[in-house]
């Protein structure tokens, strides 16, 4: 068990179960983009480490960016999502694979597809490390889902509680 300001998370995924999942989610992105040069887009801050991984594993050539988007105050979603920082590559034409760390209710993929329908992209496909099925609200495909879990809060890899246990290895449950 470990405490993060006022909180108690007990162990959730080990390192080994993320890096397999990644590793699988990685093949299953290879098979379905052959013959493509795809652009890897993190969300940032959260997916730093799940875009690190994925594209360690991913062994065909691809481009990596960022966006920065924000959604979440302490435990809770506050239903509206910010764009902080854009993209500034043209796209035009391009597969796009959107990679978050955690998708919930979907407000950040919706808003995600808006910003680059503006850009004639190929395609879209988005990749997640966790999926909350009980609460996502969107009629937006996911393409490749690591876990599917309750909805309960998480940390670690990249997950934070304002602000700490983006740096664990493994990760988390709220107690």
């Amino acid at each position: 068990m470990i405490k993060l300001h006022d909180k108690h998370f007990v162990p959730f995924k080990t390192a080994a179960e993320i890096d397999a999942v990644i590793a699988k989610m990685a093949l299953q992105a290879e098979e379905d983009l052959k013959g493509e040069i795809p652009v890897f887009i993190g969300v940032l801050n959260g997916s730093f480490m799940v875009m690190s991984d994925f594209v360690k594993k991913y062994t065909r050539p691809c481009e990596v960016s960022f966006v920065k988007l924000a959604s979440y105050e302490g435990t809770v979603t506050t239903n509206k999502v910010k764009q902080l920082i854009g993209l500034n590559q043209n796209l035009e034409g391009r597969t796009v694979v959107v990679i978050e760390d955690i998708v919930d209710t979907g407000n950040t993929v919706a808003e995600l597809k808006n910003i680059f329908e503006g850009h004639n992209i190929k395609q879209l496909k988005i990749a997640t490390l966790f999926f909350k099925p009980d609460a996502y609200k969107m009629d937006i495909k996911l393409d490749y889902i690591g876990f599917k879990i309750p909805d309960k809060f998480i940390v670690g890899f990249g997950l934070d509680y304002d602000g700490l246990g983006r740096n664990l290895p493994e990760v988390y449950q709220l107690k």
